[in-house]
């Protein structure tokens, strides 16, 4: 199995992404690349402590590649955004990846470069490569939270698209799911 820890805003959305694909055995949203040990939710949210909303996702790199897990990472946010996503503005919404090897950092660096050679998103990416250093996994009402409140309006009106693009344009990347998902 390979881990690959990623911030693209809110960790609700990547978690909800993730968590459909095939080979995806386990997300978990926490935070990431800070000062602070041990940050809340409440604290991250303030912008001091310098840590990211992220997720930490544990795949089968025979089912889906690690390159693939990156496309998916470019395709559902916006890495041309310095500290925001959508509604959500802070460097808590920073778009990143934290690699955990020099072949992870290698391969985020080569995306990106193609990526930008080919003018993808007609701006240049602002996506930090960062080390992961200490991966604190968020409150447990934050987990599977899409799961669990799709109707709240933040998740109807940012959440619900991502989950409509992915069925679109990924579906034979989707793992068979039941209701809940």
């Amino acid at each position: 199995m390979h881990t690959l820890t990623l911030a693209g805003g809110c960790f609700w959305c990547l978690e909800t992404v993730y968590e459909r694909l095939k080979g995806v055995e386990r997300v978990v949203s926490g935070y990431t690349g800070g000062r602070r040990a041990h940050p809340t939710y409440e604290q991250v949210c303030t912008g001091a402590t310098g840590h990211a909303e992220a997720i930490q996702v544990t795949y089968d790199p025979v089912v889906i590649s690690d390159r693939e897990m990156l496309e998916i990472f470019f395709a559902f946010h916006d890495p041309t955004s310095l500290n925001r996503q959508g509604p959500d503005v802070g460097t808590q919404y920073r778009s990143a990846i934290f690699y955990n090897s020099p072949e992870q950092e290698q391969l985020a660096r080569e995306m990106i470069a193609d990526l930008e050679r080919d003018n993808t998103f007609g701006q240049p990416i602002v996506t930090e490569l960062q080390p992961l250093d200490t991966f604190y996994p968020a409150e447990a009402r934050h987990q599977q939270y899409y799961r669990q409140h799709s109707a709240q309006p933040y998740c109807a009106a940012v959440i619900g698209p991502k989950v409509a693009k992915l069925r679109s344009g990924y579906g034979q990347k989707l793992r068979a799911v039941s209701c809940e998902l």
